[in-house]
């Protein structure tokens, strides 16, 4: 578990775990990677060291890590932070973490603290975490990133690895081809922006598709009187029929298409626009405009 020496025969870096060490790990606990809960581990040093960097975490921050798996990440956070939280919904892999931790960084597992839990449903967290950094399994990305937005509010930042189309879309401004409901509800809580496209070699076992990189800042939600349920559930109108405008988009959601119309002008919107050009203030307005008119 060591890292390439530097010519004076110091070592370059912390060591991190390769391919050989996840290997071991895995068979240790008698366990393969299973598609069920996406589990796809990291195994070279170099990609770690990345992901960390990109986080731009300080010595002073609480990481929420979810999914950490058997570690590879979790030593990578510990290097850069004071405090990891480590979300594993696997018993083997939480069970087996800490151990880990303290025999590739002796004295660091106290300062990892390991929930197990699904982080679709987890509440509460020992510590205030202020940033998330995680390579999170595609098929619940979205969903785990905004329930831990509106779950945690003391997340000021962070980092999360997704698919590549997945990346895409968190990031993607109104009126591109990618924008859709992951976009607009993420921007509900934080500026979100592509920070890079992981290969899928780096990886064990090895996807079929690309990783993407997104970073994401915590900002303030639009100003309005609608609630944030409110809000979402206009985006989620206005996308399910994405092709329609939004007066026929919306009709369902108003009570009629006329109904609609009156909501939308009252947001200063276009009723002939589609959803896929508006920004998340625009939603807000809509919502807004719909309680006070039905109200």
């Amino acid at each position: 578990m060591t890292e390439p020496s530097q010519p004076d025969g110091t070592t370059r870096t912390q060591p991190l775990l390769g391919a050989g060490d996840i290997r071991r790990l895995a068979a240790h606990l008698d366990i393969r990677p299973t598609k069920a809960l996406g589990q796809n581990f990291v195994i070279d040093g170099n990609t770690i060291r990345r992901i960390v960097s990109a986080a731009g975490l300080d010595e002073t921050e609480t990481v929420l890590e979810v999914g950490p798996g058997l570690g590879s990440l979790t030593l990578g956070l510990l290097d850069a932070a004071a405090r990891v939280v480590a979300v594993e919904i696997d018993p083997a892999l939480a069970g087996l973490l800490s151990d880990t931790v303290a025999k590739v960084r002796p004295g660091a597992q106290d300062r990892l603290t390991v929930v197990l839990a699904d982080a679709m449903r987890v509440t509460e967290l020992p510590y205030s975490p202020t940033a998330l950094v995680a390579n999170l399994p595609y098929n619940v990305a979205v969903p785990v990133v905004l329930n831990l937005l509106e779950r945690f509010p003391s997340l000021e930042h962070g980092l999360v690895m997704v698919q590549d189309e997945v990346a895409d879309r968190l990031a993607a401004p109104p009126g591109s081809r990618t924008y859709g409901v992951p976009s607009v509800k993420a921007a509900w809580y934080s500026q979100m922006q592509k920070a890079g496209v992981i290969g899928m070699n780096v990886f064990w076992p090895a996807p079929k598709i690309a990783s993407g990189l997104v970073r994401f800042t915590r900002r303030d939600p639009p100003q309005t009187t609608a609630t944030r349920q409110e809000v979402f559930a206009v985006i989620d109108a206005a996308f399910a029929q994405r092709r329609k405008t939004l007066r026929a988009a919306l009709a369902g959601w108003a009570g009629s298409p006329v109904a609609a119309e009156q909501a939308i002008r009252h947001a200063g919107v276009d009723p002939s626009a589609r959803g896929e050009v508006l920004d998340v203030k625009a939603f807000a307005r809509i919502a807004e405009g719909g309680r006070a008119l039905f109200a």
